[in-house]
């Protein structure tokens, strides 16, 4: 009965765990117009995450590239783009790493946290991050 319960107690903890990660499909919501942008994939790559734009919602924008990017980025489509690049984890949040705004071609730094299991508050910041701007991402199932 013991290792029922430690196993129960064990598996509990897992899920708890899962549902509190980051990593998942995402649907992005302007902060100025409150509408429905995209779909940006959160995953894990030697232990950062990273973000990719797997859809894009708007069909007149589907085909839409980032005219106003440097670098590699430069005219690139944006469906398919890494826009969240390089966070670590600390503590509650994950930070450390930038979050590319594709329409403006700017790059910020970026903190994530969760706001349950399925609310991630994005914040991209210039300098220190009093001065910037937060989305509300929700978790698509």
């Amino acid at each position: 009965m013991k290792k029922l319960t430690f196993l129960m107690f064990m598996l509990a903890g897992t899920f708890m765990m899962q549902a509190q990660s980051v990593t998942g499909k995402w649907k992005t919501i302007d902060d100025e117009t409150g509408e429905a942008k995209s779909i940006v994939e959160i995953y894990e790559k030697d232990g950062k995450i990273y973000g990719k734009v797997v859809e894009i919602l708007n069909p007149a924008k589907k085909k839409a590239k980032c005219t106003e990017c440097k670098g590699a980025d430069k005219d690139k489509p944006i469906e398919g783009l890494v826009i969240l690049k390089g966070l670590t984890k600390d503590g509650s949040e994950w930070s450390g790493g930038q979050i590319l705004d594709p329409n403006k071609g700017k790059t910020y730094k970026c903190v994530v946290t969760l706001d349950g299991k399925d609310k991630l508050n994005v914040r991209g910041y210039v300098g220190i991050s009093l001065i910037g701007r937060t989305q509300t991402w929700h978790r698509v199932n």
